[in-house]
């Protein structure tokens, strides 16, 4: 049994739950390269970490998502030290217990497994990992007379075109993110969808939840560069007009340990 454990950057408490965590496993454990120099052992990439049985996401959501894009296909169980918390479902007081719980679980095959769809985005320039929370069409600037000239098509249909700071194409994980800061629908994670969301548009359509086998194109063009950004954290930059096709990931992330109780983590929202 090989666990690996990813705590945040920078965040005492992480590491003293990472070590905590670490030492009550009957396993093999790796820490990150961070984690393991505040705790002073030898640590991996996480990177690394893509032939565990299991990864543990110490940390708010961007952790998870850091672990998530970097461990593949192997599963990822978070633990909660942000202050909403859509993609982790342990709290930090349960954690020690709940990991060694899921570990055993994996250990004697009796494990479930749940999957969040990902989100990808193909195109000329373009080469990003797939996303967990969405993937947006940006212009260089966001603000009047800045943006792109956007057209989006959904399944060879088009949809909308006008003037728009960008567009978000965002799976049920990341509804709750980017999409809703933009005036996207919240959907349930439990959901098999997909939503669009044209941001700050002139005549902006409403916000499309469409089949995640859709057919999505978006064609930008501006007097700029066109920025293809996944999850916030990955980024191409590409010369206009650029069109680019956007649609479920051929890969899901695999979540292992508690589930989230996703009702109450709205509640954190208001």
């Amino acid at each position: 049994m090989h666990v690996g454990i990813v705590a945040q950057r920078d965040n005492e408490r992480a590491a003293s739950l990472a070590a905590d965590v670490g030492a009550a496993l009957d396993a093999t454990v790796s820490f990150d390269t961070e984690t393991a120099g505040a705790l002073g052992v030898d640590g991996v990439a996480p990177t690394a970490m893509t032939d565990c049985d299991l990864v543990v996401s110490i940390g708010g959501d961007g952790t998870f998502l850091y672990t998530a894009r970097s461990v593949g296909a192997t599963p990822v169980m978070g633990v909660n030290l942000g202050e909403v918390g859509f993609l982790n479902a342990t709290a930090p007081d349960d954690a020690v217990g709940a990991v060694v719980e899921t570990a055993t679980a994996i250990r004697e095959g009796t494990a479930a497994y749940r999957e969040m769809a990902q989100v990808a985005a193909a195109g000329e320039g373009v080469d990003l990992p797939p996303a967990l929370n969405e993937v947006a069409v940006l212009g260089p600037q966001r603000g009047h007379g800045n943006g792109l000239d956007v057209e989006v098509f959904v399944d060879g249909d088009t949809y909308s075109a006008g003037r728009a700071d960008g567009v978000i194409v965002a799976t049920p994980t990341g509804s709750s993110a980017y999409n809703l800061s933009e005036g996207g629908p919240l959907v349930h994670p439990d959901a098999d969808a997909l939503v669009l969301t044209e941001m700050c548009a002139d005549g902006a359509m409403p916000p499309l939840v469409v089949d995640p086998d859709a057919g999505i194109r978006v064609r930008a063009d501006g007097p700029d560069r066109v920025h293809v950004v996944a999850d916030g954290r990955t980024s191409e930059t590409v010369d206009p007009p650029a069109e680019f096709r956007l649609g479920r990931a051929d890969r899901p992330v695999r979540v292992a340990g508690p589930d989230l109780d996703f009702v109450a983590a709205l509640a954190k929202l208001e």
